[in-house]
Formats: C-alpha cells, sequence, structure tokens
C-alpha cells in the first residue's frame, strides 16, 4: 500500500498532546505533513522552547504511530520554535519585537552523546573550499593518533563521505531503529549518503533537514568514541545552530580558501561559533600553493597567507596550509584520502600536524562542554 499524506494525519490523529486530550492534528502544533517518492515522512510539532523536555516524549511517539503505518520507510520527526504565524497552535508564536530563537529540536537532547568524549565540527562560511576533504583526513589524521574516531556527514544537501572513503551499500538497522554506522579505515561513518540513492535531490526543508540531523547524531551506535568529527553544511543557518544544540561543541575548525572572497565567509563561521560560545580550534588555509608537476614553479592560484594573516587578526590559531594539489584529488575522487593511501607523503604529514593541533587543544579543554541554549537577537 502506498503511504498517503492522510494516512499520517490519521496516524498522527490517535496522539493526545494535552491532558484534556486533544490529538496532535488538532492542536495546531502540526507543520505540513511531507510524504516523498522513498515513502520518507517528514513533519515537524511546534512548541515553545520551554516545552522541550516534555514535548520529546509526543515527538517520539508521533514517530513511532507513523513507522508503524504499513509502506513507511523512514520518518523524520523535529520539535521547533520556529512556528508559522499561521499556525493557529495553541501556544501563540512569539513578536515580531521578541528575540527569535532557532528551532528546539535538540534542545531536549543536548546531553552528551553516550560514549563519545568529544564532538568537534569542521565548518566554512561558504561551498567549494575543501572542507569535507579536510573533514575526512582531519579524522583520519586523528585516527593515525591512536584515537578512536566516527565521522559524520551533516551535509544533507550535499554529502562527500561516500565518495571520499568508497563506502557503498546502506547501514543496518538495529534493535529500537537504531542505525549502526558504517565503517572504513578503521572509522565509524554516517552519511545521509547511504540512506538515498547518490543521483537524489534532497528537496527538504528546514524542519526536515534538521530532524535528519538529529537523527543522524543520536540515533546511530557510535560506540565508544574519543572524537566525533561532523563535517558541516557550509554556512551558518539553522542547520549549523542545530547541530550546535544537538551536542556540546568541544570545538570547531574553519576551513577557508586564502583569497578575501572566502575569507568574508570564513569570518562569519568564526563569527557564528563565538556567538554560541563554541571555541574556535584554529582555522586551516586549504588550496594555499599550487606546485606545477612539470616545471615545478609555484603558483598562488587563490592568494596565499590570507587565511593565516585572518586568524591572527581574529585572535585564533592558524592550524596549517594544505596545497591545490592534483594527488590529493585523485586519491579524495578514487575513495582512499591521502593520509591512508600515502601515511608517510608530504600531504598526508600536514593532516596529522593539523590532527595533533586538534588533539591538544582538546586535552586541554577539561570536561566536555555542555550544549548552549541560543537566543538570536
Amino acid at each position: 500500500m502506498a503511504i498517503t499524506r492522510e494516512h499520517v494525519l490519521q496516524a498522527l490523529s490517535t496522539i493526545p498532546v494535552d491532558a484534556g486530550g486533544t490529538s496532535l492534528v488538532a492542536s495546531g502544533r502540526l507543520s505540513e505533513v511531507v510524504v516523498d517518492e522513498a515513502a520518507r515522512v517528514m513533519f515537524s510539532i511546534f512548541i515553545d522552547p520551554a516545552e522541550a523536555a516534555g514535548m520529546e516524549n509526543i515527538r517520539q511517539a508521533a514517530e513511532t504511530a507513523v513507522q508503524g503505518l504499513p509502506g513507511v520507510k523512514a520518518v523524520f520527526a523535529s520539535l521547533t520554535a520556529d512556528r508559522p504565524a499561521s499556525s493557529g497552535a495553541a501556544t501563540p508564536p512569539p513578536s515580531a519585537s521578541a528575540p527569535r530563537r532557532p528551532p528546539a529540536a535538540a534542545q531536549s537532547k543536548g546531553q552528551r552523546i553516550p560514549g563519545v568524549t568529544h564532538v568537534i565540527a569542521v565548518a566554512s562560511g561558504k561551498g567549494g573550499v575543501g572542507k569535507s576533504t579536510t573533514a575526512c583526513n582531519l579524522a583520519l589524521g586523528l585516527k593515525a593518533l591512536g584515537l578512536k574516531v566516527g565521522l559524520l556527514d551533516a551535509d544533507i544537501y550535499g554529502p562527500s563521505m561516500p565518495k571520499l572513503l568508497g563506502i557503498h551499500g546502506k547501514p543496518n538497522l538495529l534493535e529500537g531503529r537504531i542505525l549502526e554506522p558504517m565503517e572504513a579505515y578503521g572509522i565509524k561513518v554516517m552519511s545521509i549518503g547511504f540512506l538515498v540513492d547518490e543521483e537524489a535531490a534532497m528537496i527538504w526543508r528546514g524542519p526536515m533537514v534538521m530532524s535528519a540531523i538529529t537523527q543522524m547524531l543520536r540515533e546511530v551506535a557510535w560506540g565508544d568514541l574519543d572524537v566525533l568529527v561532523i563535517d558541516m553544511p557550509p554556512g551558518t543557518g539553522d542547520a549549523q545552530l542545530t547541530i550546535a544544540q544537538a551536542t556540546p561543541l568541544a570545538g570547531a575548525v574553519i576551513v577557508s580558501t586564502p583569497q578575501d572572497l572566502a575569507l568574508i565567509d570564513a569570518r562569519r563561521g568564526v563569527s557564528m561559533f563565538k556567538r554560541v560560545e563554541i571555541p574556535i580550534l584554529g582555522i586551516v588555509e586549504n588550496m594555499a600553493t599550487f606546485v606545477c608537476p612539470h616545471c615545478g614553479q609555484t603558483s598562488h592560484i587563490f592568494g596565499h597567507g590570507g587565511a593565516h594573516v585572518e586568524a591572527d587578526r581574529l585572535g585564533v590559531p592558524f592550524l596549517g596550509e594544505v596545497p591545490l594539489n592534483m594527488t590529493i584529488r585523485e586519491l579524495s575522487d578514487a575513495g582512499h584520502p591521502v593520509v591512508v593511501a600515502d601515511p608517510d607523503g608530504p600531504h598526508a604529514r600536514i593532516y596529522k600536524d593539523i590532527a595533533r593541533q586538534v588533539l591538544a587543544a582538546l586535552s586541554g579543554s577539561g570536561a566536555a562542554r555542555p550544549a548552549p541554549r541560543i537566543v538570536i537577537e
């Protein structure tokens, strides 16, 4: 039987949201229900941020009810404080003059991820600067230092880790609908790219994206990890704030190319993490130099040293330069990252040195930080 929106609404009408027995559908708290071509169901439940802990049981009950419908392949349900003015919910939306809070999907789950000691984000203000390649090789560099490492590809619209790590197939579903992470080169990996077709366009609205990210953080059997590296989506929007709320980040690594255009966006990334009180572990300058393989001449295609200057100006550590090199690109395309394909080579040494600096910063950070509560003026 093909699952329809009406089937989902009928299931959700059995979920009470208050002592009077008002159903979730009748409460005005339910967002638009989306059922995609792969029989995945997505919806959000509007709440006030103060209700997050109490409404988590209702979110879980709603998710379970829909998951039990014949034909449903996956359910993405989230709590959100980002309520449309026309929702007609029982709890009125904040006034235009009130502080606006980002979605509160993770505020009830802001505790540490069980078994994970540190969580770090690898971020950039814009796409195309090599953030995912850096995150992949940083994770492998930390693994080479003897750590137990996981890698979460949180870029829903453009997942890269299946390609970068040469992983094929889908993760196993364990008891309680917990996903078993994939593994490559000794690290545990999760990506939306394992769950959808490679060429499928992810035409998802914000609440769907945030729910998927929260589930990949919380509903994956990560096990005992020293470090979980999150390859963040580019930019500074809802997805990034969701991750900041969903887990106590120990710090963030910012990746930028040297030219002014990229550095403008890198500043925004640094500013966002500082705003939510997440330490900046450092800035990496990617595609810093190009050495011609034929004549040996060095060219600074995107400029040189800009990220170093910016790190000094912002008062954050500069972690190093990664060259624009065909070997890194070719090995990445082949699913054999340079840190494992050529572990003693010059490029692997750069990533391992960055990993050592990140580990030193984490070692000095003490216990994991509590997740911040974020208020955007």
